[in-house]
């Protein structure tokens, strides 16, 4: 049977960050206890999906964040996601720009291009 080795008290980061440098610290994870999981309010839970959708709309399309938050905001007046709201103008750009075509991908009908 091993025998427990306790972690040492740290006076500060820079102390514990020298330890673990130095130090084999897997017997460590077999002496911790399982987490406890965190519970967050719905309220947590919406600004932390916002903070995601809008980090993750500047970095994939480059939209700029107060293009996020119009955005956003258009698609809380309709009661959408803004998600949502997005591909919606999406396709109707594609739409546009190809001369009415619909796309497959969106279930509409498409145009067969005569031979």
């Amino acid at each position: 049977m091993k025998t427990a080795i306790r972690t040492p008290r740290f006076a500060d980061d820079e102390s514990a960050a020298a330890f673990f440098e130095t130090h084999d610290t897997s017997h460590i994870w077999e002496q911790m206890k399982p987490a406890k999981p965190l519970l967050l309010s719905p309220e947590q839970v919406q600004a932390i999906r916002e903070r995601y959708v809008e980090r993750t709309l500047s970095r994939i399309l480059g939209l700029n964040p107060r293009q996020v938050a119009r955005s956003r905001s258009i698609a809380r007046r309709k009661a959408i996601a803004v998600e949502t709201q997005l591909r919606k103008w999406i396709a109707e750009g594609i739409r546009r720009e190809s001369g009415g075509v619909r796309s497959r991908d969106s279930g509409e009908r498409t145009r067969v291009a005569a031979r």
